[in-house]
């Protein structure tokens, strides 16, 4: 009953989106690239600024790094098999790489494993913020519907104002600079904004899918990636570093979580099929309410 009670807020939101955009008919482009431009680099500044860096960062980038290259692979040799197109292999790299660590991952961890745990959870949802922000923008470019060359992608890349919030607030915490309480909870206020902002865009889109254009073939293999071959990878990658129980246990329960809800957003924003994409991302997150049980388990939670 508790694990339902953490997720519904998640399905509230998207459900909210939905209805609005099913009655009003939201330019859903906008709002995406107000959450992505202006709401999510303060979030990634707040983040960073205030979460003092520790080893257990070094462990855990190491362990993020390697699990989004091997599900890349993974990913991309799935695509040739099914002889997926750039922008489906571009879209399914966005529903199979990327994972809910924040407003579903986080929330959970704090159930099942309290304060300490929920720590850890925050520094891996962090630094999967920035993997998106730069490994996930260059794909959903790359695969977009301008059909961005290398370079231009790459551009696309650095010119995403999360990197330098994210780097700043680094930059700040290490050379304990104090920001004003007025200024902190200005920036506060519109960090809080983003998570719910993307819930609500993913909620819209799914409003205006069309079932004609969901490559289903495509949903249910990244979905198998997505929430059986990621926590198997970090059970793998585990195994070969040396962390304790805890920290191995919240990242895998960090590893099986559903598609992020940022991909939706990256989707949008560079036309890289939008509804296969957030169409992965719910699914993913209906499956969850099983999986994630399941998983906590084998856990011993």
């Amino acid at each position: 009953m508790n694990l339902i009670l953490i997720i519904l807020p998640v399905f509230i939101i998207f459900f909210i989106g939905y209805i609005g955009q099913k009655l009003i008919g939201f330019d859903i482009k906008s709002i995406s690239t107000a959450a992505l431009y202006l709401m999510s680099p303060f979030l990634a500044f707040r983040t960073f600024y205030t979460n003092e860096l520790t080893m257990d960062y070094l462990y855990i980038v190491l362990f993020s790094i390697l699990l989004t290259i091997i599900l890349l692979v993974v990913v991309w040799i799935t695509s040739l098999i099914m002889k997926a197109t750039r922008p489906q292999l571009s879209a399914m790299i966005l529903g199979g790489v990327f994972m809910n660590s924040g407003n579903y991952g986080a929330p959970v961890v704090l159930f099942a494993f309290g304060a300490v745990g929920f720590d850890y959870a925050v520094i891996m949802m962090v630094f999967q913020s920035l993997l998106m922000n730069t490994v996930g923008i260059f794909f959903a470019s790359i695969g977009g519907e301008e059909k961005a060359t290398l370079g231009q992608s790459f551009q696309r890349v650095i010119r995403m104002p999360l990197i330098y919030a994210a780097m700043l607030g680094i930059g700040l915490q290490l050379v304990s600079v104090p920001i004003p309480t007025a200024l902190m909870e200005g920036i506060s206020l519109v960090a809080d904004a983003s998570i719910p902002t993307v819930m609500l865009v993913l909620g819209m889109q799914l409003a205006v899918i069309s079932k004609k254009r969901v490559a289903y073939r495509y949903v249910s293999a990244v979905s198998v990636i997505r929430m059986v071959a990621s926590p198997l990878i970090a059970v793998g990658i585990l195994y070969f570093m040396p962390v304790n129980d805890l920290l191995k246990a919240v990242i895998i329960v960090q590893a099986s979580m559903p598609a992020a809800a940022n991909t939706t957003m990256f989707a949008l924003q560079f036309g890289t099929e939008p509804d296969l994409v957030s169409f992965t991302t719910f699914i993913t997150t209906l499956i969850s309410i099983i999986t994630i049980p399941v998983v906590l388990f084998f856990l011993g939670v």
